[in-house]
C-alpha cells in the first residue's frame, strides 16, 4: 500500500481528485500502491484488458497509438501529478493506446475493483470522475481542432503556454522551460513533421517569443499568449 502522506498531495493536484473533500481523497489514497518502471518499458499496451489506473509520481510517460502504415503517434505525455489509464480502468475494455515509460517512473496505480467500490461508497467520487470525464473529451475537442485549422506556430505558441502552467516572468525577462523530449516527440504531439516544427521554434526565436539553448527553451508568455490568440501568427 502506498504512503498516504506522499500520495495525497498528489491526488490533490489533479483533475480528478483535487476537488474532492479531504476524507473522500484520503480514502482514495489508501487505496492506491506502489509501482516502479524503468525507462522504455510499458505500463500498458493497446488492446490489453485494462484493469488499474496510474497516478505518475516522478518521470514522464508517453501515451501513443500505431497508426495501420505503422508509424507510432504520440498524442499526450505524462508527467508528476497526471492520470494515465483512467479510460480503460472504469469501463474494462481493452486499453486504447500504448503507454511507455521515457525515464525512469515511479507511480502508483489503482485497481479498477478498487475503483468501483470507491465510487459505490463515495458518491462525490463518481460525480468527480464524470466530470474528469467531461474535461477530457473537451480537451481532445480542442486538440482536435488545433491541429485541424491552427497553423503550426500558433499550435506551437499553445503547446508552449501549456507546459509553462501558471509561470510568468519577470519585466525584460524570460522563463526557462526544459521540455523534456526530443523535436521529434515534438512534432509527433503537435502532428506535424519535425522540420515544419524546427521551422516554427525559429519563427517563435524571430518574434523574440522565444529563445532556444542546447537543452532549453526560454519563454515570453505573453508573446507566446498573442501568438496563440492569433495576433500575430
Amino acid at each position: 500500500m502506498a504512503n498516504e502522506k506522499l500520495i495525497t498531495p498528489l491526488l490533490m493536484k489533479t483533475d480528478l481528485f483535487g476537488g474532492l473533500d479531504k476524507a473522500n481523497v484520503g480514502a482514495c489514497a489508501s487505496a492506491f500502491h506502489e509501482v516502479r518502471f524503468a525507462k522504455g518499458e510499458a505500463l500498458f499496451a493497446r488492446g490489453e484488458t485494462g484493469n488499474r489506473l496510474y497516478l505518475i509520481a516522478e518521470g514522464r510517460v508517453r501515451l501513443a497509438v500505431m497508426t495501420d502504415e505503422g508509424r507510432e503517434l504520440s498524442f499526450r505525455h505524462a508527467t508528476t501529478g497526471n492520470l494515465v489509464g483512467e479510460i480503460a480502468a472504469l469501463d474494462g475494455e481493452p486499453r486504447s493506446a500504448d503507454a511507455v515509460a521515457l525515464s525512469d517512473v515511479l507511480a502508483y496505480s489503482l485497481e479498477r475493483n478498487a475503483l468501483t467500490g470507491l465510487c459505490a461508497a463515495h458518491p462525490a467520487i463518481l460525480t468527480a470522475l464524470v466530470r474528469f470525464l467531461c474535461r477530457r473529451v473537451r480537451d481532445t475537442s480542442d486538440q482536435l481542432e488545433a491541429i485541424a485549422l491552427y497553423p503550426i506556430e500558433r499550435r506551437l505558441a499553445r503547446f508552449l503556454l501549456v507546459a509553462l502552467g501558471n509561470r510568468t516572468a519577470e519585466p525584460g525577462k524570460r522563463v526557462p522551460l526544459d521540455l523534456g523530449f526530443s523535436q521529434s516527440e515534438l512534432a509527433q504531439l503537435l502532428g506535424a513533421s519535425r522540420p515544419k516544427v524546427n521551422s516554427a521554434l525559429g519563427w517563435l526565436e524571430e518574434m523574440n517569443a522565444i529563445k532556444r539553448t542546447i537543452d532549453r527553451v526560454f519563454c515570453d508568455p505573453v508573446k507566446l499568449a498573442e501568438i496563440a490568440q492569433g495576433d500575430d501568427a
